[in-house]
């Protein structure tokens, strides 16, 4: 059976944020292009969130190019499924060119194009921009004995809300915004234990996602003039005090242990040999970039990372990298980071197109 062959200008691998805001600068820019999303459906990864997840910005400063969110009735700051109707609405809105669920196996390389290998086709594309985020690579550190406990471990990509640990005792292993958020809610219910590789570093009680893009700008334009004083995130602290978080620690919740040494059968062990019984260990250890897809460009180094000129390949000059964080531009996997990181994107591509041409 003969395999199915499309060709465009531009193949956006990611029908999330990103690969959205890519699609409205390359639709404005008159493009031809297509948009390839794994998904059954659309909002990307803001349909797989914790059901009480909001943001930390008012929808005033959490919108796409071209269209500001609209505010979620009765709330501030927008819940996970706000977002994701939103961004169904914003795929709608501007008629983007969407194809679902495509599932990319491969993007290769020839002579003139990029080959975008999927199980519908093939797109053969003079660029590539790879948005795929990290929802679906989750992690979890090798952490001795994970194989032998016996009761529930999941991540934070699996949990969805506190009343099935009702009565449990639960460990809550991560330092970030996921960790303190969901211990937050699951210390009503359950008895909790927060462990952290470091001390947990919380944020004033006055920042929230406007101040961090804000920073997150700031520095950027800084390192560019070749000035690296002015202090970035990581110089703040960690974890943005959002109202659930607050109000854990106002009832002295938010106390972090240190980080286990390893898993018996039944709970976590410390080095010094103290054990914690619990029902349930719950990984909110981070994710990695989804790449897969690009190995067969071989544009990892030996480290395998993605070396990027700003968030273009150095090793395929014909693919760029959208909305995987700051090494893809600052603030890319934000809503408002990544618009601004792919209008950048778009220009450079429709510049290099004109060249061509």
């Amino acid at each position: 059976m003969r395999t199915e062959e499309h060709t465009v200008d531009v193949a956006v691998v990611g029908g999330g944020q990103a690969g959205l805001a890519a699609g409205y600068f390359l639709r404005r820019a008159k493009i031809d292009h297509v948009i390839l999303d794994g998904g059954a459906a659309p909002g990307g990864s803001w349909t797989g969130y914790w059901r009480s997840l909001r943001l930390f910005s008012p929808a005033g400063h959490s919108m796409l190019p071209g269209w500001w969110m609209p505010a979620e009735d009765g709330h501030e700051y927008p819940s996970a499924a706000h977002v994701a109707w939103y961004l169904a609405e914003y795929e709608r809105r501007y008629a983007l060119p969407v194809r679902r669920p495509v599932h990319v196996r491969g993007v290769e390389r020839t002579d003139r194009a990029l080959r975008v290998v999927t199980e519908r086709g093939v797109w053969r594309a003079r660029y590539v921009i790879s948005a795929t985020g990290t929802w679906g690579s989750p992690h979890i550190p090798s952490v001795p004995g994970r194989s032998e406990f016996r009761h529930r471990q999941l991540h934070t990509v699996d949990y969805r809300a506190p009343e099935e640990f009702t009565g449990q005792r639960v460990v809550v292993v991560g330092g970030g915004n996921s960790a303190a958020q969901i211990l937050a809610e699951l210390s009503r219910v359950a008895e909790t234990t927060w462990t952290t590789a470091r001390p947990p570093r919380f944020l004033p009680d006055d920042v929230d996602g406007r101040a961090l893009f804000d920073i997150a700008t700031r520095r950027q334009r800084a390192e560019r003039n070749g000035d690296r004083t002015v202090r970035g995130l990581g110089d703040l602290g960690d974890i943005v005090m959002v109202p659930s978080v607050r109000e854990a620690r106002d009832r002295g919740a938010l106390k972090a242990e240190p980080m286990f040494d390893r898993l018996s059968r039944t709970g976590v062990v410390w080095a010094d040999g103290t054990e914690l019984a619990c029902d349930a260990v719950v990984w909110c250890t981070g994710f990695r970039p989804v790449l897969g897809h690009l190995a067969p460009l071989e544009p990892f180094d030996a480290d395998g990372r993605i070396p990027v000129d700003g968030n273009r390949s150095l090793r395929e000059p014909r693919l760029f990298l959208l909305g995987y964080g700051d090494w893809t531009g600052a603030a890319s996997a934000t809503l408002v980071g990544a618009g601004r990181t792919a209008k950048a994107t778009v220009a450079g591509i429709a510049e290099a197109l004109a060249h061509e041409r």
